[in-house]
């Protein structure tokens, strides 16, 4: 009697990547701003002397990246510390926080 192997789900392969499911420049993203500690136009400059992105094309990718749970599960302390600057800035200019699952 043969056995068919267990079908994989995506969580499968998550788990069995060191990355939970980021890809390179994602990981790269959660480095720059776990240590990014300057002024905004200075960072602004090193965002593109990086990445090579426009500022606002990486906080678009930053937003996205902040609500994924792999990034939750990759540093939570940074994603949960980005997610209440976020709220933060949103609060202030009086729109509504995106709901988090977390």
């Amino acid at each position: 009697m043969s056995m068919q192997p267990a079908s994989r789900t995506p969580a499968d392969d998550d788990a069995s990547t060191p990355t939970g499911g980021l890809d390179q420049r994602e990981l790269e993203i959660l480095e720059f701003e776990s240590h990014w500690m300057q002024h905004v136009g200075a960072k602004e400059a090193a965002i593109r002397d990086r990445f090579a992105l426009s500022p606002a094309r990486y906080y678009q990718l930053l937003g996205a990246l902040i609500d994924s749970p792999s990034a939750l599960a990759h540093d939570p302390m940074l994603i949960k510390r980005l997610q209440r600057t976020r709220d933060a800035r949103l609060s202030a200019r009086g729109a509504p926080a995106p709901r988090t699952d977390g």
